[in-house]
């Protein structure tokens, strides 16, 4: 072994923990980069393979009947390569022994003829028999309602199917790659709504379809424009009533997916910048201070003959080794944490199969990050190490240019000789003092960052379902019709308050732009379901035209008082131009309003409700829901309770991961600046306090020398990362947001606290190992120290 090795090893084997910090700073850089980038990447890798397989269509569009003659019609349009029809209907589902809600929405299976798009794979139990005679439906399941509910094969549902009550037996459950995600409105709550296929013919006898349907899917042919597709489809389509045509983009599947996607790549890059940035800085201290003390052992090589270029070899073998040790332990962590991530994907979107896997490609980016750290951190204090002219490295450095310091040019002078010292050393050292705050703000802004998204999912969760919806419960009916239903639900189990909702599905257009939305019409003065913006302020409707979501008015390029095209796409064909009266900042949805009566006399149909939301006397829940059982015109219904506990169930978890796992990425960051710190002042300054223990002073005031300042950079580090913590995540809720949905920059005073709380807890245990090292020192070696 090479005399320059052995030094390897021996000074490795002496600074082991300030080696080990950095390493694990480093883990913690790469295992955040991995985990996220890999979780996402199986997670696209899965969904591109299913779609593929099960040929996922690109173009969707929903009836009210056609008949089947127009098939060939639509296959002949431009740019349609393959066309998919099928029978489609929203029913409410009954589980024995539990009174929820629930929504399934029936797909029938042509028996005799597999689908050629938006194939359904068979996960479990068998296929579809044909019809039973004595009326029991056989279906397959979808397989997240499958789980979340605890459905096997042979398990029996009630559905209320076309105003007749019917059995379903499940039989199986299966994949669609149009269900991949499968929750009501969006939502992540599998357990309110499951897709149910069936025998068509059962579905088509059961509606009155025979020989026709009420849902397309269209897949394009190679390089062909999909809005001229749509707008083909459109105009076919309008006199069946299918003026909704949808591209891939808008299918509620894809398009959360598609989101998650995206968010999970900001989040992989963003915050392993932060953690590898850190890394980079206390390379550079600690090997900056390494050669600082080694000046004599690096004028003895070049006087041996050792060229320069050995020289810095030699330091930046010791680097590499340093981060070659994290890259490891971060690909190990990536790994880890990438099956966690993954196993908490699949709870949300279903594939027939969907491992963690970490791409080739991912490990060598990860290797290069490594590598371009150790070397951009260090390559400054190596190239200043190897310019040292033998006869100035024999030399001890030379001393700093001592001058007041600012508080003393201020005047203060009421500080104690210790606290002096401590700010003399610090404010002689700018750059060092200001670097060691930095790390430490930086581990406060990512527990503030971890923490964030509680505060966030907590300020979602109380606007939109205690301050938004004051109702209990929220019923939709198969067809509008007139608002004196309302009497007749003010009259079941419990109801204590009605009030009517109108929703209309439209085409919104100002200038050359033009949206798809849905009107939603309110009462003026709405009680039990407002409009709310991000900071819980109530925008009223009565006598404000139409109201629009920024984000919308932002896409359609229209002001407030400017005039919107409105193309009614229910029932017969109107285009109004209505006033945009005000925008709202909500947090959800690209989402237009008006007061209901003004939406209604507007229309011309009369006065019509599509839905409504009731206040409920508590506890009378169960026997409302028992009672609309039994109104045939009630497509569906919603319980916010219902909804709200298997929510917070699902991202109170979540939350608690990701926060728990941030967080410890954190203490390895304040525990690797603060420790690092710690140790190389101490390797700096152990003559000087050799010579104050010589001079009389106790243990403890020697330590409070060297642990003051910590205790000062960390009591400096604390305001600067709760600031930054604060821009991290505006930045990181900007990048997240979307047309459909943005996280509130909203952070609690409990989060601050216990980003303080994490970096005080990791200063203090770093703190302990320093003063145990004091306490241990050698005072004869130490001064034997030549100056």
């Amino acid at each position: 072994m090479k005399a320059l090795d052995r030094k390897l090893l021996r000074d490795l084997r002496l600074m082991w923990s300030q080696a080990l910090t950095i390493a694990l700073v480093v883990a913690s850089g790469i295992g955040g980069f991995l985990t996220s980038l890999s979780a996402v990447d199986s997670l696209a890798l899965a969904r591109d393979r299913f779609y593929a397989d099960g040929r996922f269509a690109d173009v969707f569009a929903s009836v009210k009947r056609a008949p089947d003659a127009l098939i060939e019609p639509l296959r002949a349009l431009p740019g349609v390569a393959e066309v998919q029809t099928s029978i489609e209907q929203v029913v409410r589902v009954q589980m024995p022994g539990s009174a929820d809600p629930i929504i399934g929405q029936l797909i029938g299976l042509d028996l005799r003829r597999p689908r050629s798009l938006n194939r359904v794979t068979l996960s479990g139990g068998r296929m579809l028999a044909a019809g039973r005679s004595d009326g029991t439906l056989e279906v397959l399941a979808s397989e997240g309602f499958a789980q979340a509910r605890g459905l096997k094969p042979g398990a029996e549902l009630r559905a209320l199917v076309n105003g007749r009550q019917r059995t379903l037996r499940v039989v199986g459950t299966a994949l669609s790659p149009e269900f991949i995600f499968a929750g009501l409105w969006g939502m992540p709550d599998q357990r309110g709504f499951g897709v149910f296929w069936l025998d068509q013919e059962a579905l088509a006898a059961a509606y009155d379809m025979r020989g026709a349907f009420n849902r397309v899917a269209v897949r394009l042919a190679p390089g062909a424009s999909e809005t001229a597709a749509i707008d083909a489809l459109g105009r076919t389509l309008e006199r069946y009533g299918g003026r909704t045509v949808n591209g891939r983009a808008e299918q509620t599947s894809h398009a959360m997916l598609d989101n998650e996607i995206k968010e999970q790549r900001v989040l992989g890059t963003v915050l392993p910048a932060i953690f590898l940035g850190v890394a980079a800085f206390l390379l550079n201290v600690v090997v900056a201070r390494l050669i600082a003390t080694q000046r004599e052992q690096i004028a003895a090589l070049k006087a041996l003959g050792y060229p320069n270029r050995r020289i810095g070899q030699h330091y930046l073998e010791m680097v590499l080794v340093i981060v070659s040790v994290g890259l490891l332990l971060g690909l190990l962590l990536g790994d880890r944490l990438g099956t966690m991530f993954t196993g908490l994907y699949a709870e949300f979107f279903h594939f027939p199969s969907f491992e963690h896997r970490i791409a080739p490609q991912l490990v060598v980016t990860s290797a290069a990050i490594t590598v371009a750290t150790a070397v951009l951190g260090t390559l400054n204090a190596i190239l200043a190490t190897v310019r040292l002219a033998p006869a100035e490295a024999m030399r001890p450095p030379a001393p700093g240019q001592y001058r007041r310091t600012l508080a003393e040019r201020l005047g203060i002078q009421a500080m104690p000789p210790a606290l002096r010292m401590i700010v003399r050393n610090m404010e002689r050292r700018p750059l060092r003092s200001a670097l060691s705050i930095g790390g430490v703000a930086a581990a406060v802004a990512i527990v503030v960052l971890g923490n964030f998204f509680r505060d966030a999912i907590e300020v979602i969760v109380d606007s939109q379902f205690r301050v938004a919806m004051r109702s209990d419960v929220a019923v939709w009916l198969i067809e509008p019709g007139d608002d004196a239903m309302r009497h007749a639900f003010a009259r079941l189990p419990g109801v204590v308050q009605v009030e009517s909702t109108r929703f209309v599905p439209v085409n919104l257009i100002h200038g050359a732009r033009r949206e798809r939305s849905l009107i939603r019409g309110y009462a003026g003065r709405a009680e039990l379901y407002r409009v709310i913006d991000a900071d819980n302020r109530e925008t009223l409707l009565e006598g404000r035209g139409l109201v629009l979501t920024d984000r919308l008015a932002a896409k359609l390029g229209v002001q407030v008082g400017e005039t919107v095209l409105v193309e009614v796409l229910e029932g017969r064909a109107r285009t109004l131009a209505l006033p945009v009266g005000a925008t709202v900042r909500e947090m959800m949805g690209l989402n237009a309003y008006m007061d209901r009566e003004t939406l209604n006399r507007l229309l011309g149909d009369g006065d019509l409700s599509s839905g409504y939301v009731l206040g409920l006397e508590p506890g009378s829940e169960d026997r409302f829901l028992a009672a609309s059982q039994q109104q045939p015109r009630i497509a569906g219904a919603f319980s916010k309770a219902t909804m709200l506990r298997n929510m917070e169930e699902i991202s109170a978890r979540n939350v608690r991961i990701m926060s728990t796992i941030l967080t410890a990425f954190a203490t390895v960051i304040a525990v690797g600046v603060v420790y690092n710190n710690a140790r190389i002042a101490l390797a700096e300054r152990g003559w000087e306090l050799a010579s104050l223990r010589v001079l009389g002073f106790t243990r403890a005031e020697v330590s409070a020398l060297l642990l003051g300042e910590l205790a000062l950079v960390i009591a400096l580090a604390l305001p600067l990362g709760m600031a930054l913590g604060w821009g991290l995540t505006h930045l990181i809720t900007t990048l997240l947001q979307s047309d459909q949905f943005f996280f509130p920059a909203v952070i609690r005073a409990r989060t601050y606290a216990w980003a303080t709380i994490v970096v005080l807890v990791a200063g203090l245990a770093s703190a302990l190992i320093v003063r145990r090292r004091i306490d241990r020192l050698d005072l004869v070696a130490v001064l034997k120290t030549r100056e």
